[in-house]
């Protein structure tokens, strides 16, 4: 295997350019096809485009809700379905871990996350002190509030030595130009403390085997991972050992600094991080 240290990146204009050589596209979704607000429609019309090739596209999100969610938040930009094949979330791939744990649990995340629970037999509880669980799928209020909000609160549940199922390993998303901290940020304050956390979104290995078993591919199927987030998509996809294009204008831009087109640069920025990718772009298209 080729050391990422010496891996240079190519650098792409459109997707189109390579997406003929492969048989499936997993696609990050938040920073990649929208921004939180609206839709990315160059990246519709990539998407589209590879699917009328004859590549597989499946949207795979750390969103911390079921893929039904994801799909209606699709539509409201006007995201069209024709874009992908399917989708899977990491909230759907929690529902296992959930139901593998020990009831009852108590939920740090906003309401809006809680058709996440629907049909699963654990009991949700309100109080804090009667929980056995924790399941993080964001903050409460994720557009005042910080993870040292939670440091109290997060320490009591240490004390009583329970285990932590994180929704969401995304630390920070853009909603439009604003970063906001998602469950990601939660479990890694309740790991400072000594807690015990458990996740199974991107960089983890459960959400990238029902991604390849949504799309359908047998053994040798040739498969690209698109994403922006260095910790999240680009070292799962790494490790999952996938073809990578990394989104260089994402999340992460800051870190590729005033030579984001370079790609002995970006190949360098990487390296630092025990990454490698074999394509880049600033913006999916």
């Amino acid at each position: 295997m080729q050391d990422r240290a010496t891996i240079v990146p190519r650098r792409i204009d459109r997707l189109a350019e390579i997406a003929a050589g492969y048989d499936a596209v997993l696609c990050d979704i938040w920073g990649v096809v929208h921004n939180g607000l609206e839709k990315h429609a160059a990246a519709e019309r990539a998407l589209s485009a590879a699917r009328d090739g004859g590549a597989t596209v499946v949207l795979i999100t750390n969103a911390p809700r079921r893929a039904e969610g994801v799909v209606a938040q699709l539509d409201s930009f006007g995201f069209a379905r024709s874009a992908y094949d399917a989708i899977v979330t990491s909230g759907d791939v929690t529902r296992a871990l959930i139901e593998r744990a020990t009831p009852p649990f108590f939920h740090i995340g906003p309401e809006r996350d809680v058709d996440l629970f629907g049909g699963i037999s654990a009991e949700r509880v309100d109080d804090p002190a009667a929980a056995r669980t924790v399941v993080a799928t964001g903050l409460f209020d994720d557009e005042t509030e910080t993870p040292e909000d939670y440091r109290e609160l997060l320490s009591g549940f240490r004390g009583n030595g329970l285990p932590m199922v994180c929704a969401n390993p995304d630390i920070v998303v853009h909603r439009g130009e604003k970063l906001i901290y998602c469950a990601g940020a939660i479990a890694r304050a309740y790991e400072e403390e000594g807690g015990a956390v458990a996740m199974a979104g991107k960089p983890y290995p459960p959400i990238y085997a029902e991604a390849l078993r949504l799309a359908g591919v047998g053994e040798g199927a040739r498969i690209l991972a698109v994403g922006d987030g260095l910790a999240t998509d680009i070292r799962g996809a790494n490790d999952a050992g996938l073809d990578v294009l990394l989104i260089t204008g994402g999340i992460h831009g800051q870190d590729f600094g005033d030579t984001p087109e370079d790609p002995q640069a970006v190949g360098g920025v990487l390296a630092e991080k025990g990454l490698s990718a074999n394509y880049f772009m600033a913006a999916l298209g």
